[in-house]
């Protein structure tokens, strides 16, 4: 009896292949889903990471700012450190304590200080509140009598005063954040003999761990060199501003001046907004629109030399950051962390520039963050302390 031999096995991976091939769907539907997971999942994760910086806007803005002013001081300890007076030499851990001290000192002074300016203010400005009312409506005057009433009774239901104390009761908290800030500083400073050892050991590649130091290296010295410009820039602003207003005889001179100085560190809004306010309170107190116009006219003066022409020339291009990018960036952490999100803005961009520069995955966003479309490359980063290499070995044994 004769019997047709079975189909060769061989052929069945080409039968499946042939199958495949005629009907991709499968296939289609499977990618087209693991994009939908893929795109879900970053959603989600993106939700919880804002839900987390929202709920812990308090201890991460104190973080934050911590984590700046130690990258401030950091170059300078270990410029400390390397000093020799005669045969001795200055230890680590002695001038990580004088930092932190004269840290801590700055912190309360500036407390202090900001804190007893909110309550000449706040006295000043009780004052100041009946009359208020009118010199606002008196602006529009110009607009006719009907828009000056509407604008008088609109000013009027408005409890200034009660703005006033709720903004002086969050200012209370000034101060507890000053303590937190002091506090992680100092643990800053004592971990800050291991952070090298640590990053090779977390790496356990000695090339990632270096190349990783050299990129933190960049965004401290990146972000020290604005804030030092924008220091100096904000200190001779503050200066020339009480300079006005004591010229004019302003009873909040002082806290003009002040507050000029802690807005400048707001890129772009910040002077806007010190300029006005200086404006009003002009106004409302001499009650002359020709000198309100002068000392309005003068300020702006001020402000334009200082933040269009000085501080650009100081800056250089140290930040080659966009500035459709820096009021995007600044908006987001305005609505995120308030005006402390404001403050640390820039210093979070920069470091998400470089970071992302460093990551050719992410080097497109890098582009998008950057001034000409140029972002960092692997020449633009410092050059490595030898002192890492060394650490690194010795850990290593």
């Amino acid at each position: 009896m004769n019997s047709s031999p079975p189909p060769s096995t061989s052929q069945e991976p080409a039968l499946s292949a042939t199958r495949t091939e005629a009907n991709p769907g499968p296939r289609i539907e499977a990618s087209q889903y693991s994009r939908i997971q893929t795109t879900a999942l970053i959603i989600i994760a993106f939700a919880v990471v804002l839900f987390l910086l929202v709920q812990a806007q308090f201890l991460l803005v104190s973080l934050a700012t911590a984590i700046v002013l130690f990258s401030l001081t950091s170059d300078a300890i270990n410029v400390i450190a390397r000093l020799q007076i005669g045969p001795f030499r200055i230890p680590n851990w002695l001038a990580s304590i004088a930092a932190l001290l004269l840290i801590s000192a700055a912190l309360l002074t500036l407390t202090s200080i900001i804190l007893s300016q909110i309550n000449t203010v706040l006295s000043t400005a009780l004052a100041y509140t009946e009359r208020a009312p009118f010199a606002i409506a008196a602006l529009f005057a110009w607009l006719g009598e009907d828009i000056e009433a509407s604008i008088l009774n609109t000013v009027r239901t408005a409890e200034i005063s009660g703005y006033l104390r709720q903004m002086a009761a969050q200012a209370g908290n000034l101060l507890q954040a000053t303590v937190l800030v002091i506090l992680f500083v100092g643990f800053l400073f004592a971990e800050r003999i291991w952070f090298d050892t640590k990053l090779t050991n977390f790496f356990r590649d000695e090339a990632q761990a270096k190349h990783v130091s050299r990129i933190i290296g960049s965004i401290i010295h990146r972000v020290n060199y604005y804030l030092l410009v924008k220091t100096a820039v904000s200190i001779v602003t503050g200066l020339m501003v009480f300079g006005v207003c004591k010229l004019f005889s302003l009873d909040l001179a002082v806290a003009m001046g002040i507050l000029t100085f802690v807005l400048n560190y707001i890129p772009n809004i910040g002077s806007i907004v010190a300029t006005i306010v200086v404006a009003l309170i002009a106004f409302v107190q001499l009650e002359d629109p020709s000198l309100t116009l002068a000392i309005f006219l003068i300020v702006t003066a001020i402000q334009f030399l200082n933040g269009n022409v000085i501080d650009p020339m100081l800056m250089g291009h140290a930040l080659r950051l966009s500035s459709f990018g820096i009021i995007i960036n600044l908006a987001f952490w305005a609505a995120v962390w308030g005006i402390p999100g404001m403050f640390l803005s820039v210093p979070i961009m920069v470091a998400l520039m470089i970071i992302c520069s460093h990551i050719p995955e992410l080097r497109g966003l890098a582009v998008l963050l950057s001034r000409e479309g140029l972002p960092d490359t692997e020449q633009d980063l410092p050059r490595l302390p030898t002192g890492l290499s060394r650490k690194s070995s010795t850990a290593g044994k």
